[in-house]
C-alpha cells in the first residue's frame, strides 16, 4: 500500500513537471549544439538546434494541455531559448563565417545575442494577448541555423546582414499572431 501511494505521488509530481522537463531537454540540446560547434561538429550542431526547436514547440503545448503554465516555466523557457536559439546558432555561424570578419564579426554576433535576450525579457514582462511583439527568438535562431545550408552559395558578407536583420526584427515592435 505504501509503495503504491509513493508511486502515485511520484507520478503526479512528474506530470506537474512534464513541460519543464521538455524545456530542460530544449536547453540540453542547445548546450549540446554549443559543444558540437566548439568541437567543430557543425552538422551535429545544426541537428541539435533543430531538435531544441521541436522541444520548444512541444513544451508550451504540454503546459497548456495539462494546465501546467507557471511563471517558473515561462522563465525557464526563456533561459533555454537564449541558449538554443540565441547563443547556439550565433556561435555556429560565427565559427563558420563571421570570425573571418574579425572584430566586426564578434560585435555583430554579440548584438544578435543581446537583441535576442532583450526580446525574451520584453516577452516575459508583457501580458499574453495572442500576439508576439517582434520576431520570436526561436524563429530567428532557426532561420540563422538554416542559413548554414547557404554557406557555399552566398558571399560571406551576406551573413553579417542576416545577423543584423534578424537582430532588428527581434527588437522591433511589429506584432505576429501566435499559432
Amino acid at each position: 500500500m505504501y509503495l503504491q501511494n509513493a508511486m502515485t505521488q511520484t507520478l503526479k509530481k512528474l506530470k506537474t513537471q512534464a513541460a519543464n522537463m521538455i524545456t530542460i531537454g530544449n536547453l540540453a540540446f542547445g548546450g549540446a549544439a554549443i559543444m558540437a560547434t566548439v568541437n567543430e561538429y557543425y552538422s551535429f550542431s545544426v541537428l541539435f538546434i533543430f531538435i531544441a526547436g521541436l522541444l520548444d514547440r512541444f513544451d508550451g503545448m504540454v503546459a497548456r494541455k495539462f494546465n501546467l503554465e507557471s511563471e517558473l516555466g515561462k522563465q525557464l523557457d526563456s533561459m533555454s531559448d537564449i541558449i538554443s536559439f540565441g547563443i547556439a546558432p550565433a556561435l555556429l555561424m560565427y565559427s563558420l563565417v563571421l570570425q573571418n570578419f574579425s572584430v566586426a564579426g564578434m560585435i555583430i554576433t554579440v548584438i544578435y545575442i543581446a537583441c535576442g535576450a532583450f526580446r525574451l525579457a520584453r516577452f516575459n514582462i508583457s501580458e499574453s494577448n495572442g500576439f508576439f511583439t517582434g520576431l520570436p527568438i526561436t524563429v530567428a535562431g532557426v532561420i540563422l541555423t538554416l542559413s548554414y545550408f547557404a554557406i557555399d552559395l552566398v558571399p560571406p558578407v551576406t551573413f553579417m546582414f542576416l545577423f543584423i536583420i534578424l537582430a532588428l526584427l527581434m527588437i522591433s515592435t511589429f506584432t505576429l499572431r501566435k499559432v
